[in-house]
């Protein structure tokens, strides 16, 4: 790869060389004449209407992408809030159906095994104090 590389290099090198050279050869026998250019003008004359229609065109451009990202603000904003609303009503519709059919959420095992257990110490508290009283 490095070969190819190099071998690119100096074939437009060679080419390069070989232009010039031809441009010598027709500027030595005549055929091309060099005009002497005075002084080359880099200034532009309108400077700065340049740069005032460039700031104008900026802040153009500027209040038009500011009005994009909020349109895009609003309708994000709104779609999810449209879409909140539905998923709240078919949670609550769900709820509804299944209350309706009388099905009853079990508790975990482990809450279940904890309310056993708070009964079974109701029980025995309330069998020591009616066996104090008969005492």
């Amino acid at each position: 790869m490095i070969y190819f590389i190099l071998i690119l290099f100096f074939v437009s090198l060679l080419s390069i060389i070989f232009m010039i050279g031809r441009k010598l050869v027709l500027i030595k026998n005549g055929q091309v004449f060099i005009q002497e250019q005075k002084e080359i003008n880099f200034e532009v004359p309108y400077l700065k209407e340049v740069g005032h229609l460039t700031v104008k065109n900026i802040k153009k451009y500027e209040h038009l992408a500011l009005v994009a990202i909020l349109r895009f603000y609003v309708r994000a904003t709104n779609l999810l809030k449209y879409q909140y609303g539905e998923l709240k009503n078919k949670i609550k519709t769900r709820n509804k159906k299944s209350q309706l059919k009388g099905e009853k959420q079990e508790a975990s095992k482990f809450l279940k095994m904890i309310s056993d257990y708070k009964h079974r110490i109701k029980e025995i508290k309330h069998r020591i104090k009616e066996e104090e009283k008969d005492l």
